[in-house]
């Protein structure tokens, strides 16, 4: 017998289902997957066979025989079929990183999900998390800015994920961030039946511990707490996923040069209203986007990150085009 699910969680070849009646069972996938190179994801739609496996607990015959079509899909973390994607980021301890804060925002542009930005621990540096709020607000992003001192933007992050979830049909969202950011401690307090483990920062390399180790996906009636009514009705999933500090462009195909300014959402009024049709907002007289960067439109440090990816980008595709070509 075969029936649909959703994968909440996957490590060492074992996945977690979720079937449409609400069972969840324990199985494995089919063994093509490997010889076609897919490997089935948390947030995956799929079809999975039954020769009378129980509930949880027992994998012997139920497996994984089909995925089903994607809207979408990330490397890292590893994910599909996501609506919304909270990009975590600390005011202080660790110190943002604006490279990685745009490659990921840039990731997710290039999938159609839509990045929010949370900048957590506001009562550390309250200057450097009202100057990351505008900046990206001025970028045309929602930003949430949250501090152990107020929960006040809890309750609105909580607010959000209802309507959205209310809107949206089989809604997904989850959160992801640089390890040591406090993703893990915001989602606990957004969702206290979550109670995921916290790590506190290295003080010798200022970077947090890995307490998330693999992508998990909760049904939001369960992990949201009885006083939550802000959430109440909302229908839908919310995935952790583990932190990370790296996003290797080079490696991992993303996306690709020609796709790298349409992934900078400020760009997009000014992209063909330069002077010369094959313009790559690098240096060229008469880019509009540089314009706009000298006029203060655009933030200089998301340029400068357009910068960063372009010249990575660019050495990938050169590369290729050696190898191609030997």
């Amino acid at each position: 017998m075969t029936r649909k699910g959703l994968i909440l969680h996957g490590v060492g070849g074992l996945y977690r289902v979720r079937l449409d009646d609400g069972t969840v069972i324990q199985c494995k996938a089919r063994g093509a997957f490997r010889h076609e190179g897919t490997t089935p994801l948390v947030g995956d739609a799929v079809c999975v066979a039954q020769d009378g496996a129980d509930a949880l607990g027992d994998d012997a015959g139920a497996w994984i025989t089909e995925i089903l079509p994607r809207r979408n899909v990330l490397i890292r973390p590893a994910v599909a079929n996501l609506d919304v994607m909270f990009v975590v980021c600390a005011a202080r301890e660790p110190e943002p990183s604006l490279r990685f804060l745009d490659q990921m925002l840039c990731i997710l542009e290039s999938q159609d999900i839509l990045p929010i930005l949370v900048v957590t621990k506001a009562d550390l540096d309250m200057q450097r998390a009202a100057q990351l709020r505008v900046k990206y607000e001025k970028c045309g992003f929602t930003v949430f800015v949250t501090s152990q001192n107020t929960l006040t933007q809890d309750d609105a992050i909580s607010a959000y994920i209802a309507e959205r979830a209310g809107a949206c049909h089989d809604f997904k969202a989850a959160f992801c961030g640089a390890s040591g950011v406090g993703k893990s401690s915001l989602m606990n307090r957004l969702f206290p039946s979550l109670t995921l483990e916290t790590g506190d920062l290295s003080e010798k390399i200022a970077r947090g511990k890995h307490t998330t180790r693999a992508v998990s996906l909760f049904p939001i009636v369960e992990i949201q707490g009885p006083e939550q009514e802000r959430l109440h009705g909302a229908v839908g999933y919310i995935a952790d996923t583990p932190g990370f500090s790296l996003l290797d462009f080079a490696r991992f195909d993303f996306f690709s040069l020609a796709e790298l300014a349409y992934t900078f959402r400020e760009f997009r009024p000014y992209i063909g209203h330069c002077r010369y049709s094959g313009c790559t907002h690098t240096k060229e007289e008469g880019c509009a986007i540089l314009a706009a960067v000298s006029e203060k439109r655009i933030p200089k440090s998301r340029h400068t990150s357009y910068l960063c990816l372009y010249d990575a980008l660019k050495e990938k595709e050169r590369n290729a085009y050696h190898i191609q070509k030997k």
